[in-house]
């Protein structure tokens, strides 16, 4: 049964940020009052625990994120969430902290540019160059990422695979987008138990952010990529986010093509659920830890 704590933020959600994923003018309205109060750098508790630098890759801020002392036995990339239009929050720097630390981790985050102001191929053409930086370190990678961040960690790996570049040796993606037609009748259906996210809102935030591209299209909708190139690979979804049918689908379809994919489905939980502060996060982060481990 999901926690007391759970039910909380849903309900805070579904009072406030589930306005932003209402219709098209929520979503933007939403950008527009967030956008100057947004601060990607990590909360000073955080950057306390570990050892931070930070360069510029094509004029955006990319952090190098490494344990206190040393310089980390593991290799990451991680691309936060946000629509592809909302900036990487204290929630996502709470799990890359916890990642470097549990894994002896160096841990790579960019901030990529974000839409409106940004389409496809400025976003892309950031952390294609961020992740073609760390391939060539020679390390094997592990990539992950959560819902847009997700998103794109596929996509990028697909890219890699058609590119011939070195792939990640494993993809953790948390409550990842893997088909943003958002057609399916059943992702309408969970839409009407989602407490954050919108139908409306959700297309909106995939239009601003396609440059023209098809929504159909596998850089948009990696579901219709080619998936026998993933790696070992690890999703998480809770059966309260509008995105899990899609989700589901994606899976089956991934281990029909021969890919190794590992499904961990939080009952009665929300969109990325692993980044919050409740009882459920705990066995998802030590699932994501352990398959990271391996």
């Amino acid at each position: 049964m999901p926690s007391f704590k759970s039910h909380l933020y849903a309900f805070v959600l579904k009072h406030t940020r589930k306005k932003a994923f209402a219709s098209a003018e929520g979503l933007h309205a939403w950008i527009a009052k967030s956008r100057p109060t947004q601060d990607h750098r990590p909360p000073i508790k955080v950057a306390a625990r570990l050892r931070i630098t930070v360069r510029t890759v094509e004029g955006c801020p990319v952090y190098e994120v490494r344990p206190k002392s040393g310089e980390g036995t593991r290799r990451m990339l991680y691309l936060h969430g946000g629509a592809y239009c909302f900036e990487m929050t204290s929630f996502h720097w709470r799990l890359v902290a916890e990642l470097v630390e549990r894994l002896d981790a160096h841990v790579t985050v960019p901030i990529y540019p974000l839409a409106p102001e940004h389409q496809f191929n400025a976003i892309y053409g950031m952390v294609r160059a961020v992740y073609r930086d760390v391939m060539a370190e020679g390390s094997e990678v592990a990539l992950a990422g959560d819902s847009a961040g997700g998103n794109m960690a596929l996509v990028l790996t697909m890219m890699a695979a058609e590119e011939g570049w070195p792939l990640p040796r494993r993809l953790a993606l948390i409550s990842p987008g893997v088909d943003m037609t958002l057609q399916d009748e059943e992702t309408h259906a969970v839409a009407r138990i989602d407490p954050w996210l919108g139908i409306e809102g959700g297309r909106e935030s995939v239009r601003i952010y396609a440059g023209g591209l098809d929504f159909s299209d596998w850089r948009i909708s990696p579901r219709y990529g080619d998936l026998t190139a993933l790696p070992p690979t690890l999703v998480l979804s809770g059966t309260r986010d509008l995105l899990h049918p899609d989700t589901l689908t994606f899976v089956q379809r991934a281990k029909t093509a021969g890919a190794d994919v590992e499904l961990v489905v939080g009952q009665g939980m929300i969109h990325v659920w692993p980044l919050l502060d409740m009882p459920e996060t705990r066995p998802a982060r030590d699932r994501i830890v352990e398959f990271l481990r391996r």
